[in-house]
Order: structure tokens, then C-alpha cells, then sequence
């Protein structure tokens, strides 16, 4: 028995109707090669299934672009004219964009404000007042910032000149370092400089020979 015919009719069955677009894509892929090779054709196929997957086969004589051009002469007819329409269109626009915010930024420093009515100096004034405002907000807090910081540097050496004030201290106590009153300069140096260097010996009512050491 033959095979029945087909109804040619969209098929509902997603699966089915991938399988068959598979089967009959290989099919319509080879005719186009055969007609290639057996007529000496130049054949150019494009397709695009539902999902939107591309599938292309060009002869290997020609090339695809070769071949729309070919058409056009053929038909008379122009395929990029549109596509052409809708680049100019859409350069005009950037164009016009461009100029409009050079336009702007010559405005806000002050320069071709002759063709603005009151209404648009007027809020032209308001921008440059905002963004002013802006500025000045992000001013005050760079500097809180670095001041913040210098603070924290600041708190961390007093700390530690402390710390080395309290280390010289111990030292001369325990005669470490041999700091003995020898009457040189290196002794009373080095208190003093245990001592942040803020004030002599003297000044805090005990002298060099207080702290001689046994």
C-alpha cells in the first residue's frame, strides 16, 4: 500500500514539529547541493526554525551577498533601502541629541545664553544651584573623611610614642642599655626623647642625679 498523503498544515505537537523541520531541513540542505553540483547552480538557502535556530547553505562558486545583489538586479527591486532609511533616521537622531547637550554644557559654564528667555535662564539658575549643592555635599564629606583619617593617624602615634615612653622608662629603671649619668650628652638625650621631647629633665622636679643607677 502507498503511503497516505500528508495534510500540509501547521503541526501542533512542538516535539513533532522540531523532528520534522530537522528531517526535512536535511532534506532541502542536500537538494540545494545537488542542484550545485548536477546544474552548475548557485543556490543560497537561509533558514530559521521556531526557536529561532539559523541554518545556511551558500554555494561553494558565490556567496551569499553575491547573490542579493544578483536578485536586486534581477528584480529590480532594493533590499537595503529600508534598512538604510532606518540608519539615517536614527543618526539624525543622535546628532540632534549631540547638539543638544553641547548645547547644554556651553550653557552651564555660561556661554550661548543670548536665545533664552527668562523662564529658561530661571531654571538654567536652579540646575547650576542643585548641582552646586551637589558638589559642596561631596566637598564636606571628602574633607570629614580625611579628617577622620588624619585623626586615627594622629591617635595611633600618640599611642605609640607612649608606648615608647613607657618602654625608655622601664629601661632606665632596670639599667638596661647601660644608661648611666657618665656627664655625656647620650644619657639625658635619651630621656629626653623617652619623654616626647616636650620638656627636660628639670622640668619635672628631679635631676640627672636623681636617676643615677647603683
Amino acid at each position: 500500500m502507498g503511503r497516505g498523503k500528508i495534510e500540509i498544515k501547521r503541526i501542533e505537537n512542538s516535539t513533532n514539529r522540531q523532528v520534522t523541520y530537522s528531517k526535512r531541513r536535511g532534506g532541502i540542505m542536500k537538494k540545494a547541493k545537488e542542484l550545485t553540483v548536477l546544474c552548475d547552480a548557485q543556490v543560497s538557502l537561509i533558514m530559521f526554525s521556531s526557536t529561532g535556530k539559523f541554518s545556511e547553505y551558500c554555494s561553494p562558486s558565490t556567496t551569499t551577498k553575491n547573490i542579493f545583489d544578483r536578485y536586486q538586479q534581477a528584480s529590480g527591486t532594493s533590499l537595503w533601502n529600508s534598512h538604510y532609511e532606518r540608519m539615517q533616521s536614527h543618526l539624525i537622531k543622535l546628532k540632534e541629541e549631540n547638539n543638544n547637550l553641547r548645547r547644554e554644557i556651553r550653557q552651564r559654564i555660561g556661554e550661548d545664553l543670548d536665545d533664552l528667555e527668562i523662564e529658561e535662564l530661571r531654571g538654567l539658575e536652579q540646575n547650576l544651584e542643585s548641582s552646586i549643592k551637589v558638589v559642596r555635599e561631596r566637598k564636606y564629606h571628602v574633607i570629614q573623611t580625611q579628617t577622620e583619617t588624619y585623626k586615627k593617624k594622629l591617635r595611633s602615634l600618640n599611642d605609640e610614642q607612649a608606648k615608647l615612653i613607657r618602654v625608655l622608662e622601664g629601661q632606665a629603671e632596670n639599667g638596661a642599655y647601660g644608661l648611666v649619668d657618665n656627664g655625656g650628652p647620650d644619657y639625658e638625650s635619651a630621656l629626653v626623647l623617652a619623654n616626647g621631647g616636650a620638656h627636660s629633665l628639670h622640668d619635672t622636679g628631679f635631676g640627672i642625679h636623681d636617676l643615677r643607677l647603683a
